[in-house]
C-alpha cells in the first residue's frame, strides 16, 4: 500500500462521510460504496472492506462520550460507593434483546449479502424505497400522537419489534439509523426516542461487526494500514459529535421527511449516473 498525501486526503474524505451519514436515517455504508466508485483509496479489497466497517468505531466513541451519563449504569458519589443504576441496566437489557434478530441474520447471510447486493443498483433502490417510506410514515404520524415518549419506556416487545426491523439494514442503502427509527415510529415511539436507541442499539452492533471484520482479516497491520485506519476514525468521531448534536436539536423540531426526499433524489441520481456508464 502506498500513502501519500492525496490518499490521506481520500481517507479524511470518507471519514467526513462516515461521520455524516452513520446518524443520519441516510445510509452510511451506501454512501461510503458510492463514493469508492469515484475516489477509489490505494489498499486491497480486504483491507478496504474492513477498513468501511471499522472506521464506525469513530462514530461509536462519538456516541459513547455524549451519552456516557445515559449509557453506563453506575454513578460515582463518592469514590468507594459506586450506586447501580437500574433503568440504564434495564434498558442494556433491551437492546440485547434488540440485537438478537440482526445478530442471527448477519451470521447467516453477511457473506452472501457482501458478495450479491453491495451494487449501486441495489443501493439505489433501497434508498429510494426507505425514502418513500419515511415520508409515507411520517404523513401518517401527523394525525397520530406517539405511546412512548421516552427512552425509558421502550418495552422490551417494543425493542424486540425494532431489532426486527434492523434487520432490514443488511441490506445496503436502507441505513441502520433509517430502519430502526422507521420501526420506532411505526410502533408509536417519539422521534427523540427512537433516535436515543438507535444510540444505544449502534455500540454492540457496530462494535461486534467490527470484531468479526478484523478477525477475517487477521490483526497485523502495516504501519501505512493503521495509520489509515487512525486517521479514519478520528476524523469520524470528531464530525459524528456534530451530527450528532445536530441531529437532536433538528428533530424535536422537524421530522425525518426531509431525509426522505434526500434519499429518493440521490437514489435516481445513483441510477442515472450507473445507468450512463
Amino acid at each position: 500500500m502506498t500513502l501519500n498525501f492525496i490518499e490521506i486526503l481520500k481517507v479524511v474524505f470518507l471519514g467526513i462521510v462516515e461521520g455524516i451519514t452513520e446518524w443520519l436515517p441516510i445510509s452510511s455504508t451506501g454512501h461510503m460504496l458510492l463514493v469508492d466508485k469515484f475516489i477509489t483509496l490505494n489498499m486491497s479489497g480486504a483491507f478496504k472492506e474492513m477498513f468501511f466497517v471499522i472506521i464506525q468505531l469513530g462514530a461509536i466513541l462519538a456516541v459513547v462520550i455524549m451519552f456516557w451519563k445515559k449509557m453506563f449504569p453506575f454513578q460515582f458519589r463518592d469514590k468507594i460507593q459506586p450506586i447501580f443504576k437500574r433503568d440504564t441496566f434495564t434498558l442494556w437489557l433491551k437492546v440485547v434483546v434488540a440485537c438478537i434478530p440482526g445478530a442471527v441474520i448477519t451470521i447467516l447471510f453477511d457473506d452472501y449479502i457482501e458478495a450479491h447486493l453491495h451494487t449501486p443498483i441495489v443501493i439505489a433502490a433501497a434508498l429510494i424505497f426507505y425514502g418513500i417510506a419515511f415520508i409515507v410514515i411520517e404523513i401518517r404520524n401527523k394525525k397520530r400522537l406517539p405511546t412512548t415518549l421516552k427512552l425509558e419506556d421502550i418495552t422490551y416487545h417494543a425493542a424486540f419489534l425494532i431489532g426486527l426491523f434492523q434487520v432490514l439494514s443488511i441490506i445496503p442503502g436502507t441505513s441502520r439509523s433509517g430502519a430502526t427509527i422507521i420501526g420506532a415510529l411505526l410502533i408509536g415511539v417519539s422521534r427523540v426516542a427512537a433516535a436515543e436507541f438507535t444510540f444505544f442499539l449502534a455500540v454492540p452492533v457496530m462494535f461486534g461487526l467490527s470484531v468479526i471484520k478484523i478477525i477475517k482479516f487477521g490483526i497485523s497491520f502495516t504501519s501505512a494500514e493503521l495509520l489509515i485506519l487512525v486517521i479514519g476514525m478520528v476524523v469520524a468521531f470528531a464530525v459524528s459529535v456534530l451530527v450528532i448534536k445536530f441531529l437532536m436539536g433538528y428533530i424535536k423540531k422537524h421530522d425525518f421527511k426531509s431525509f426522505g426526499w434526500y434519499r429518493i433524489v440521490l437514489g435516481m441520481a445513483v441510477l442515472l449516473v450507473f445507468a450512463v456508464r
